[in-house]
């Protein structure tokens, strides 16, 4: 049986009974930051990495993150006035945001994993981590991890403006004391967008196939496919479809279409080149020589190859994970601008000018 909580801000009123039912099904534990220190504050998310994953293992069941917070709460013994923090623009709460960074790092570590949307579970490797008896959970704990570490490389070499050969990320990063402010708002941003694409991959990998077929189709309408019209295109998935899940008509007559794969499939597994030589077999069927074979997972070297060397009988793009989720960000599909920051410097132009102004009078 699985304990339901109150899901809104609720759970800062209802302390007495978060309280006594987290004693009860989670062991208290005296928060390590909290022996070290008097000053009562929210942990950060780093902080908040270890008490949330042992929680995770405690709840022994998939639970959500929002079922999660009132105990964590308890057993952090924050007070009512930190439970109340809100981040700047007052859209979110500040305990809710460390958490909900803390699960995402530690899901992109393979410590925990989510198998239905909007609930999670601790994972055989983040058992293994809590039987190291860590004193603390941070970046570098989370580095020991390819999959963490070719998240963070794929996300550099996606933001990366003047590079195309972006460091490992094994290389030490400047210290934050030693950014310009320029420098600590860009890398802030690129950590916003980072954990954007990867809860977007999540919420994709937990659609019907249906309704990922469908995302595609409007994700390539989007781009500007089919005149971006959306009679131009449809989904076509299904029984009988012979590996083509939809299409898009070039031109309103239909002589130029560029037929969809798309496999919505775990992040661990692979697409070999077996699958992208059925598709373009599917492809030849179909009268046919353009195809956009795209996966919420990643393509072995072989099908990559394959797909490189067809010598111009078909045109095959393969789209994996990261450039969906890179494709759906850039193109703005099911997103919205939740702030916009104005920074302002000076008009250089405007203060020569009074200077000048000044100097032509004396």
């Amino acid at each position: 049986m699985r304990l339901s909580l109150p899901q809104t801000s609720a759970y800062a009123s209802s302390s007495v009974f978060s309280c006594y039912v987290s004693r009860i099904l989670f062991p208290y534990r005296l928060p390590r930051y909290r022996e070290q220190s008097s000053i009562m504050t929210i942990p950060t998310y780093e902080d908040l990495m270890l008490p949330l994953l042992e929680a995770y293992s405690d709840a022994n069941s998939p639970i959500s993150i929002m079922d999660l917070m009132p105990i964590m709460a308890s057993n952090l013994e924050l007070t009512e006035e930190e439970l109340a923090e809100r981040l700047p623009s007052g859209r979110q709460g500040l305990f809710h945001n460390r958490l909900h960074w803390a699960k995402t790092y530690m899901a992109r570590a393979g410590l925990i994993d989510s198998p239905s949307r909007g609930m999670a579970e601790i994972t055989d490797r983040g058992r293994s981590l809590l039987g190291e008896n860590l004193e603390k959970i941070d970046g570098a704990t989370l580095s020991q991890f390819d999959e963490f570490t070719e998240w963070k490389d794929a996300s550099k070499a996606n933001n990366a403006d003047d590079s195309p050969n972006p460091t490992k990320s094994s290389q030490v990063e400047p210290e934050a004391s030693t950014r310009t402010p320029e420098e600590r708002i860009e890398a802030a941003r690129k950590d916003l967008e980072r954990g954007l694409k990867a809860e977007l991959l999540d919420r994709v990998r937990s659609m019907t196939p249906a309704d990922f077929e469908e995302l595609i189709v409007q994700l390539l309408l989007r781009m500007g496919y089919g005149l971006g019209a959306e009679e131009l295109a449809e989904a076509i998935g299904g029984s009988g479809d012979q590996g083509l899940d939809g299409v898009v008509h070039q031109d309103p007559l239909g002589l130029d279409r560029v037929y969809i794969q798309a496999k919505r499939y775990a992040r661990e597994n692979t697409i070999g080149r077996d699958e992208v030589q059925k598709f373009v077999g599917a492809l030849a069927v179909a009268q046919s020589n353009k195809g956009v074979f795209i996966t919420t997972s990643s393509y072995s070297k072989g099908a990559i190859e394959y797909a490189e060397n067809l010598n111009g009988t078909s045109t095959l793009v393969l789209i994996d994970g990261n450039n969906l989720a890179e494709y759906i960000y850039q193109y703005n599909l099911g997103m919205q601008t939740e702030q916009t920051i104005e920074i302002k410097k000076l008009d250089s132009d405007f203060w020569d000018s009074i200077d000048d102004a000044d100097i032509n009078t004396q």
